[in-house]
């Protein structure tokens, strides 16, 4: 069964294929994803890897977690499942209202 990793305190360079050559050392890797930012599309520092089995997983982290990558110290370790968002959340923007009637000379 697959595992999947977190991959964090990456350098804003690394690339999915420098991801995946790197952890292609300890195993088949099944997916890369680096996690940007969706307004700017910039690296966050950190992604997820996917290994094809938990034995691989575990080799990549006893290899990796602290290797230099990019003059960073990688940081490698099983992801945990995410969280449950909650869908109901009433934040955000309010109603703009209606028109104030003073002040304006009434000519719209």
């Amino acid at each position: 069964m697959a595992t999947k990793l977190y991959v964090g305190n990456l350098p804003y360079s690394v690339t999915q294929q420098g991801l995946q050559e790197k952890f292609s050392a300890y195993g088949e890797v099944t997916s890369v994803s680096v996690i940007t930012d969706r307004d700017t599309g910039q690296n966050k520092g950190f992604a997820f890897v996917e290994m094809s089995s938990s034995s691989e997983a575990q080799k990549a982290i006893d290899g990796l977690n602290g290797a230099d990558m990019g003059g960073r110290g990688m940081k490698v370790n099983e992801a945990k499942p995410q969280a449950p968002r909650d869908n109901n959340r009433s934040g955000g923007g309010g109603f703009g209202g209606g028109r104030s009637g003073g002040g304006g000379g009434g000519r719209w």
